[in-house]
């Protein structure tokens, strides 16, 4: 395969960024917590922190194939030892939502910033089409499994140092120092990146609409459903779970680490799974078949009666629930212009930060009422079927390349 170093680059910056996520989302909300936040104020921050992403994530996103896709990069690595850097820093709350709205940093443990869409449409232009559901699979495998190991490391990290001595505060401001030398890391790594991930035909007289021309129909229809979808998930964001299994179980920091280790290694293993999946039913029924059956198991989680029957339906459920990833990000590559990768990507990522920013709040809100403490994850699980049903709907008749002949 050419391009062999570009390809490993940003791979390797895909695994150092998810680890920093994964590192730093357990542990988020019981920092915010304990510098006397309440639940509805870490439920705002979040909200914040998601939807400043979506309005910065669009214009890098959109300008990417024309400013050039490794200064874009550079400029997200930027933006992420910032954000980190703020939260060390200060517990101020005026300066904490700035860093939220203008830096990246990732609540959920799941991507955040231009990052993803950037090396998706350069990976798509590094490699031919029959291998990009596969490269994409390894992409995400390689990410859940540094975001597990994050977890693990994060959660532990936090647990050691208070036996140490260190108090809760202390331990937990670690993982954001930690947080924020993975940001200075990925610049290192950036650039080293070549030339060859940039567009070489950009069709400059071309009437152009957020980066887009000749798919804009498809990209916008898309990003409706993707961002139903992220509303959903992002009732159930990983800091928030975290909490759930804190408050519900008394679960405490190094437990929670273990737990996210392991739903995020499953969830690793459930994208290659797809692969063979979807040489044979196609990328749009792995997304679908696979993904409700992961969502039915996302309600059943708070009505397990103790803490090993949960974590074993949550465990269950993140063996499946990634199988969508790999097809979701193949599917809209491979239905869009070369010249439009990054925006379509850019698009449908910012769809679903829009949608996801505005349900950490909601979930702050039904935590703090305890009638309704479960409710997030049963509303989570009802939407994303929704979505599922309403994709198949739409798509189900429009086959990517690789799929026309059969």
């Amino acid at each position: 395969m050419t391009h062999q170093r570009d390809i490993t680059l940003l791979f390797s910056t895909r695994i150092i960024r998810l680890f920093c996520y994964g590192f730093l989302s357990v542990v988020l909300a019981l920092y915010l917590a304990e510098t006397g936040f309440d639940e509805k104020l870490i439920g705002l921050l979040f909200t914040l922190t998601l939807a400043g992403d979506a309005g910065i994530t669009l214009w890098l996103t959109t300008h990417a194939d024309q400013f050039g896709r490794r200064k874009t990069l550079l400029i997200g690595a930027l933006l992420m030892v910032g954000a980190g850097a703020v939260f060390v820093i200060t517990h101020n709350i005026i300066l904490l939502m700035a860093a939220a709205i203008i830096g990246v940093i990732s609540p959920s443990g799941n991507e955040i910033g231009p990052f993803l869409s950037v090396e998706q449409a350069s990976l798509t232009q590094l490699i031919p089409n029959e291998q990009r559901t596969k490269i994409f699979a390894w992409y995400n495998m390689v990410g859940s499994f540094a975001t597990a190991t994050g977890a693990l490391a994060g959660g532990w990290l936090a647990k050691i140092l208070q036996s140490g001595g260190w108090t809760q505060v202390e331990s937990y401001r670690m993982v954001l120092m930690g947080y924020g030398l993975g940001g200075i890391l990925l610049l290192i790594l950036f650039m080293g990146v070549s030339s060859a991930i940039e567009v070489t035909d950009v069709k400059t007289e071309v009437k152009k609409t957020l980066g887009l021309h000749r798919s804009r129909k498809v990209v916008f229809k898309l990003s409706a459903l993707f961002s139903l979808d992220a509303f959903a998930g992002g009732l159930v964001v990983q800091s928030m779970i975290a909490y759930w299994f804190h408050v519900k179980f008394g679960v405490n920091s190094g437990v929670l680490g273990s737990i996210f280790f392991g739903a995020n290694v499953l969830a690793g293993i459930s994208a290659l799974l797809a692969v063979p999946l979807a040489a044979k039913i196609g990328l749009i029924n792995t997304m679908v078949f696979t993904h409700i059956p992961s969502n039915i198991l996302l309600m059943l989680v708070p009505l397990m009666p103790n803490l090993p029957l949960a974590i074993g339906i949550l465990l269950l459920r993140f063996s499946i629930s990634q199988m969508d990833v790999p097809t979701r990000q193949s599917y809209t590559m491979a239905v869009v212009s070369p010249d439009e990768r990054s925006a379509a990507s850019g698009v449908t990522a910012i769809a679903r930060s829009v949608g996801a920013a505005v349900s950490p709040s909601l979930t702050g809100i039904f935590f703090s009422i305890p009638a309704l403490f479960n409710a997030p994850l049963f509303l989570a699980g009802g939407l994303k079927i929704i979505y599922d049903l309403l994709l198949f709907r739409e798509f189900r008749a429009v086959k990517p390349p690789e799929e026309n002949g059969r």
